[in-house]
């Protein structure tokens, strides 16, 4: 398998297993993943939203899109339980979305060569995991990945029944 191949794999499935909650989870997206609050559903949407503009950024030192949400989504903001404190679940939902179908399509547009170039702006403190368009790639498709415990328990908190995938554990 090339990488390229191996990159649209990881982002094809750790969307898949987000998206799944995400959609289930529209109804309660305020719910907290523990007593002690935490990052619930519609939080959680924006981040990953915020982190697919950064991808353009990186790469090709473009400005976010949604830099804009930097203040109710970013890595140092915090979720709280009024949905009006935030864009509407579905203008975030619709953006992500957007975002995503542009990442794909400029990883389309690479070869496996490309994978290797060095990116022009990568995330301040994260130039490690940015260093490259594949890292850049890769470090999307993990970080929605590690995102999904939060949308798992959420969705718990919640009083929803287990996942299959959760039952297994």
């Amino acid at each position: 398998m090339q990488m390229k191949e191996a990159i649209k794999f990881a982002l094809s499935v750790s969307n898949g297993v987000v998206l799944s909650v995400i959609e289930e989870m529209s109804d309660a997206a305020t719910t907290f993943p523990t007593p002690n609050g935490g990052c619930h559903p519609l939080w959680v949407l924006g981040h990953l939203t915020l982190v697919e503009g950064v991808i353009p950024v990186a790469l090709f030192a473009e400005k976010n899109a949604v830099e804009e949400w930097q203040q109710f989504f970013g890595e140092n903001s915090e979720a709280v339980a009024d949905a009006r404190a935030y864009p509407p679940f579905a203008e975030v939902r619709e953006k992500y979305l957007q975002l995503r179908e542009r990442n794909l399509n400029i990883l389309e547009s690479l070869s496996e060569a490309d994978l290797d170039k060095p990116t022009k702006a990568p995330p301040k403190g994260r130039e490690r995991e940015f260093a490259t368009y594949g890292q850049s790639f890769l470090v999307l498709a993990l970080h929605q990945t590690m995102h999904r415990g939060n949308l798992t328990d959420a969705r718990r908190a919640a009083g929803r029944a287990v996942l299959a995938a959760q039952a297994s554990n």
